[in-house]
C-alpha cells in the first residue's frame, strides 16, 4: 500500500531525531506532510523544528519496549517508519528488545491504528545465521514485521555516510589521535557506501509506493571499498599521513573486550564479528531492481560529499589547503 506525501497527509517516524532520522524528516517536510517525530528523550529533538514549517514536526515521547507508547505515537498517522536502531546494547537497550522485539512492536502498532503503509530501515549483513548478535536481531526484526505487516518495505542499506555519520568520522577523529591505523582483518571487508540523503530518498519511495514490499531493498552507493580503502580515503580527506596496520579479527577481538565496556564504546566484540562480512549489495537486488538505481535513484559518491565534513580533521581545518586526488 501506499501514501500522497501532501499537507494532508500524517506520518509517524520513530528514531526520527538520529542521523538517517534527521534526512528523513527533512526530506518528508519538503513535501508537505506533517510528521509526529516518536524518541525517547522529545526535549533532545528541537534541532528538527528548522526543516519543517510551523507545526509541521511535532515530537512525542516513545520507546519501542514499551507497546502502549507506540500506539499512542500511531494513532491517526497514514504510514509509519521506523528507523530505531542500536550500534551497541546500554542497559536494558538491548539488541533483542530494540532490534527484534521493538521492530514487531512498531509494526503492531501500525496494524492496530489502521496506517497504509510502513516502511522499516534494516541493514545490509541482516542473516539469522550471522555471527553478529546485531545482524542477527535485524534479521528477526525483519521477518516480525513482515509477519504482523505483510505489505511493509524493508530497506537495507550499506553503511550510511553524511555529515553526522558515525563512520568516516571515527576513522578520522582516530587518524588524528592515533599514532597507527589498525586494519581489522587485514582491511579486506567491503562496504558500499551510500548517502543518507539517498536512504531518505528511498524512504519517500516505500511511502508513496514506488518501492514495493517484498524482498528488502538494499541500499549501495556507486562504488565498492574495502577496509583499507576507507582508510586510504580517510588520510587523503583529513592530510594526515599515518601507517595502517594489518589487526588478525581474532587479535582485534582483545582490546575490543574491553572497550566495549564503555559508555560509548569505539570497538565492541560483536562490530569485529561484523566486520567479518561484506556489506555491498547483492547480486540477487540488483539483477530484480530492488537497488537505489531500481527507484531511479541516482547514488551520490563518497569524493562528492565525505572530504567537505572531514575538513575538520585537518592539521589547519578549513584553512588546509587540501587538493582532491586525480
Amino acid at each position: 500500500m501506499a501514501i500522497t506525501l501532501d499537507n494532508r497527509a500524517l506520518v509517524t517516524i520513530y528514531g526520527g531525531s538520529g542521523f538517517i532520522g534527521r534526512h528523513v524528516v527533512s526530506a518528508i517536510a519538503k513535501t508537505g506532510a506533517r510528521m509526529r517525530v516518536a524518541v525517547r528523550r522529545p526535549e533532545l529533538a528541537g534541532h528538527l523544528q528548522p526543516l519543517g514549517g510551523v507545526g509541521q514536526i511535532n515530537a512525542v515521547q516513545a520507546n519501542v519496549r514499551y507497546p502502549d507508547s507506540l500506539l499512542a505515537a500511531a494513532q491517526g498517522a497514514d504510514a509509519v517508519v521506523n528507523l530505531v536502531g542500536i550500534l551497541f546494547p546500554t542497559g536494558r537497550q538491548t539488541f533483542n528488545a530494540v532490534q527484534d522485539e521493538g521492530a514487531r512492536h512498531v509494526a503492531e502498532a501500525a496494524q492496530a491504528t489502521g496506517a497504509k503503509a510502513l516502511v522499516h530501515v534494516s541493514a545490509i549483513g541482516a542473516s539469522p545465521d550471522s555471527q553478529s548478535v546485531y545482524a542477527r536481531t535485524k534479521a528477526r526484526g525483519e521477518a516480525a514485521v513482515k509477519a504482523v505487516f505483510p505489505d511493509a518495505v524493508i530497506l537495507r542499506p550499506s553503511v550510511v555516510f553524511g555529515p553526522e555519520d558515525d563512520f568516516f568520522n571515527r576513522f578520522a577523529a582516530l587518524a588524528r589521535l592515533a599514532p597507527v591505523l589498525p586494519l581489522i582483518g587485514g582491511g579486506r571487508t567491503r562496504f558500499e557506501p551510500v548517502f543518507v540523503g539517498d536512504v531518505a530518498k528511498a524512504v519517500l519511495a516505500g511511502l508513496t509506493g514506488k518501492a514495493k514490499a517484498g524482498a528488502p531493498h538494499e541500499l549501495g552507493g556507486p562504488e565498492v571499498l574495502t577496509l583499507k580503502q576507507v582508510m586510504e580515503r580517510v588520510l587523503a580527506y583529513t592530510m594526515r599521513r599515518r601507517p595502517l596496520v594489518p589487526l588478525p579479527f581474532w587479535l582485534a577481538k582483545l582490546p575490543a573486550a574491553f572497550l566495549q565496556f564503555l559508555p560509548t564504546p569505539p570497538l565492541t566484540i560483536d562490530q569485529v564479528r561484523l566486520l567479518q562480512t561484506d556489506t555491498v549489495v547483492s547480486e540477487g537486488a540488483k539483477r530484480s531492481g530492488r537497488t537505489l538505481e531500481g527507484l531511479g535513484i541516482e547514488p551520490v559518491a563518497v569524493a562528492a560529499v565525505v572530504p567537505g565534513y572531514l575538513e575538520q580533521f585537518r592539521p589547519r581545518g578549513q584553512f588546509s589547503n587540501y587538493r582532491p586526488q586525480p
